[in-house]
């Protein structure tokens, strides 16, 4: 997924990895990003990508592990303050739509206004130290309230997509570990519209059926040693048999929100 790498490289990592070079140049280290597309696309793989490419500690907050402690706007003050306490450190929030959603006026009584009252506070404040960088994740930017959105406390809001051919053609060769036996070409063709974890789950059920055709053969009932690993066959019967969690409709509801929404 070269130009999301890039796009990320470029705006996020290199003036973090850079801070003294980048001010020389009036460019402001980002503090806060929000990534957006649809699921299964590889947002937390970027954010541990950002994390590890400037080798800071990565801290997932997870909302629905915060509502077990009862007071969701409690559990997360008490979270950043001690966040507070690193040196550096990258903050991820996965489908931060759970704590920062379109607030309803009025407010409803046991509802998530207070949340994201306390989300829109504590944002501010984690931005005015440096070797901090907050990584928000959504399926559904449209979800979110458009006050935690604006370029005061996000910088960029950049939309991560399914992968194009080339991106599915070095996904599909990390699974087949390189094999010139297995038609890489015919696996992209066939794997239209499917995210890294749909590959990933395709792969999965190819070397099921590799395994256990194995153990067949092992079993005297085969004859000469099967090839080892799956067969272009194989995946291309995984294929079939997955169903794709992007859709069509999706895909167009995501072009849409890149037009309203993001901001690189």
């Amino acid at each position: 997924m070269e130009r999301e790498k890039d796009l990320i490289e470029r705006r996020v990592v290199l003036p973090l990895a850079e801070p003294e070079r980048a001010t020389r140049h009036g460019v402001r280290p980002p503090r806060a990003v929000c990534l957006f597309g649809p699921p299964g696309t590889g947002k937390t793989t970027f954010a541990r990508g950002i994390a590890s490419r400037l080798g800071w500690p990565f801290v997932e907050i997870l909302p629905s592990r915060l509502a077990d402690e009862g007071n969701l706007a409690a559990a997360l003050r008490s979270a950043f303050a001690r966040i507070a306490e690193l040196e550096r450190v990258l903050v991820f929030i996965d489908e931060v739509e759970e704590i920062a959603p379109v607030r309803s006026e009025p407010a409803q009584p046991g509802g998530m206004h207070g949340v994201t009252n306390e989300l829109l506070k504590l944002i501010p404040g984690f931005r005015e130290r440096d070797e901090r960088l907050l990584v928000c994740a959504t399926n559904s930017i449209r979800s979110l309230d458009p006050a935690f959105l604006r370029p005061g406390r996000f910088d960029y809001l950049i939309p991560i997509g399914t992968p194009d051919k080339a991106a599915r053609a070095a996904i599909w060769s990390r699974y087949t570990d390189g094999r010139t036996d297995v038609d890489i070409d015919e696996l992209v063709l066939a794997s239209e519209l499917f995210t890294p974890a749909d590959i990933e789950h395709a792969a999965r059920i190819a070397a099921q059926a590799s395994f256990e055709r194995d153990l067949v053969s092992v079993g005297g009932r085969g004859g000469d040693d099967p090839a080892p690993g799956a067969s272009t066959a194989d995946y291309l019967e995984a294929i079939a048999e997955c169903r794709p969690t992007v859709t069509p409709a999706m895909i167009e509801q995501f072009a849409s929100d890149i037009t309203t929404h993001a901001r690189t």
